[in-house]
C-alpha cells in the first residue's frame, strides 16, 4: 500500500514526462509526413475515448484522450492507429483523395515517416542534453565506491565507500559505465578488481557467483556497487553539442547491447523496467530538479526512440522492415503475411509489457 501511494505522489511527474515524450515521437511523423502531403486526420496524445480536442485548418483533429499510455497519429487510409492501410476504405477513394494517403507514397517516403517518430526522439535527447552540459556542465559518474549493496559481491569481497576502482582483469576504467559493462561480460566468472584505497593501490579477486540456501551457485552480473555522485566538467557550446551527441549515441548502444544479451540469456528479464518504474523514477527525477528530471527524459526519450525501431510489426521498426523488402521485391508483401506478422508482433509487445509489469509489481509493491 505504501508503494502504491507512493506512486501515486509520482503520477504528476510521470504523466508529464511520458506525454511530453509522446508528443515528440508522433511529432516527428506528423511533420515528415505533412512535408510528403500525406493528410492527417487525427493526433491523439492517448488511446480510448476523447477528453478534449479541437480541429485545425488542415482537418487534422488533435486530441486528448483518456488513457495517457502513449499516442498515436492517423492519417488517410490508416486502418487503425498502427497505420496499417485500410483497403476497403482506399478502394472507395477519388484519385486526389487516394494521393493524399501514406499508403500511395513513394517506399522512400513510407520509411521516413515511420523513422521520424523515433529519429525526434533521438534529436530530443540531443537537444536536452546539449542544453543541460552547457548550463551545469557534463556529468561524469567516475568509478568511485559511493557505497554498496548490503549482502552482494562488493560488500563480501571487502570493498569499501570511497574506494576508487581502476582496472576489471587488467582492463582500466574511467567511468561508471565502463565498468559495469565489464563486470556483465564477465558474468559468471572471476573479476580481478585492483582499486586505489587512500594512497595505496590494492586488489583483490571476486567470483562473479551467488550461493542460494540451498547451497547452489548460479552466475551473476552485478557486483552491488553503488555509484558516486557525478563530477561536473565545464563545456563550451561546440563541447556540449558533440557529447551530447556521443552521450546519446552511447545510451544507444548500451541499450542495444543489454536487449541483445537478455535475448540470448546473459542478462535476466528480471531488469525489464514497466509502467510502474517509469512512474517511480520520474518522481525520483522529478524531487531531484529540473536538471536531473530533463536528463531522465532524455535517456527516456532515446529508449522510445530504440524500441520503436526494433523490427517487431506494429512498432515503426516493423513498418520500415516491410518498406524495405517492398523496396526490394518491387511490390508490397502480401497482405495475409503482414496480418499474420501483425499478431505475432503485437504478441511480443504484451508480452514484454506483461513481463515489465510483473518485474515492476514484485520490486515496487511485493517487496
Amino acid at each position: 500500500m505504501a508503494s502504491m501511494i507512493n506512486f501515486g505522489e509520482h503520477l504528476l511527474p510521470f504523466l508529464l514526462v511520458l506525454t511530453a515524450l509522446v508528443f515528440v515521437h508522433e511529432l516527428g511523423h506528423y511533420l515528415v509526413a505533412r512535408y510528403n502531403k500525406v493528410k492527417i486526420e487525427v493526433f491523439s496524445i492517448g488511446f480510448g475515448p476523447e477528453l478534449f480536442g479541437w480541429n485545425d485548418r488542415a482537418g487534422t483533429r488533435w486530441k486528448f484522450s483518456v488513457i495517457p499510455l502513449g499516442g498515436y497519429v492517423r492519417m488517410l487510409g490508416d486502418a487503425d492507429a498502427s497505420s496499417r492501410p485500410d483497403a476497403k476504405s482506399m478502394k472507395k477513394m477519388t484519385a486526389k483523395e487516394k494521393a493524399q494517403t501514406l499508403h500511395s507514397k513513394k517506399v522512400s517516403q513510407r520509411m521516413a515517416v515511420s523513422a521520424a517518430g523515433p529519429i525526434a526522439n533521438f534529436l530530443f535527447a540531443i537537444v536536452v542534453f546539449s542544453v543541460l552540459f552547457l548550463m551545469k556542465g557534463e556529468p561524469i559518474i567516475t568509478t568511485t565506491v559511493g557505497g554498496l549493496t548490503p549482502g552482494k559481491l562488493a560488500e563480501k569481497s571487502g570493498l569499501i565507500e570511497g574506494d576508487k576502482i581502476l582496472s576489471l582483469n587488467g582492463v582500466g576504467v574511467d567511468t561508471f559505465n565502463d565498468m559495469r559493462n565489464l563486470i556483465i561480460d564477465n558474468k559468471g566468472k572471476e573479476i580481478n578488481v585492483r582499486f586505489m584505497r587512500g594512497n595505496e593501490v590494492k586488489s583483490l579477486t571476486i567470483k562473479m557467483v551467488e550461493t542460494d540456501n540451498m547451497g547452489n551457485e548460479r552466475p551473476v552480473g552485478v557486483l552491488g556497487i553503488i555509484p558516486s555522485l557525478p563530477e561536473y566538467h565545464k563545456v563550451n557550446p561546440y563541447e556540449a553539442i558533440t557529447h551530447a551527441i556521443k552521450r546519446t549515441w552511447i545510451i544507444s548502444a548500451d541499450t542495444l547491447v543489454g536487449i541483445g544479451q537478455i535475448i540470448v540469456g546473459k542478462r535476466s528479464s528480471d531488469e525489464l523496467g514497466g509502467i510502474l518504474s517509469i512512474g517511480d523514477m520520474a518522481g525520483k527525477s522529478a524531487k531531484g530538479g529540473l536538471a536531473a528530471l530533463f536528463a531522465f527524459m532524455a535517456i527516456l526519450s532515446i529508449n522510445l526512440g530504440l524500441i520503436n525501431l526494433l523490427p517487431i510489426p506494429v512498432l515503426d521498426g516493423g513498418h520500415i522492415f516491410f518498406y524495405a523488402i517492398e523496396g526490394i521485391r518491387g511490390k508490397p508483401v502480401p497482405e495475409k503475411i503482414q496480418e499474420y506478422a501483425f499478431m505475432i508482433g503485437l504478441a511480443i509487445v504484451v508480452s514484454i509489457m506483461l513481463i515489465s509489469t510483473w518485474n515492476d509489481i514484485v520490486r515496487l509493491i511485493l517487496k
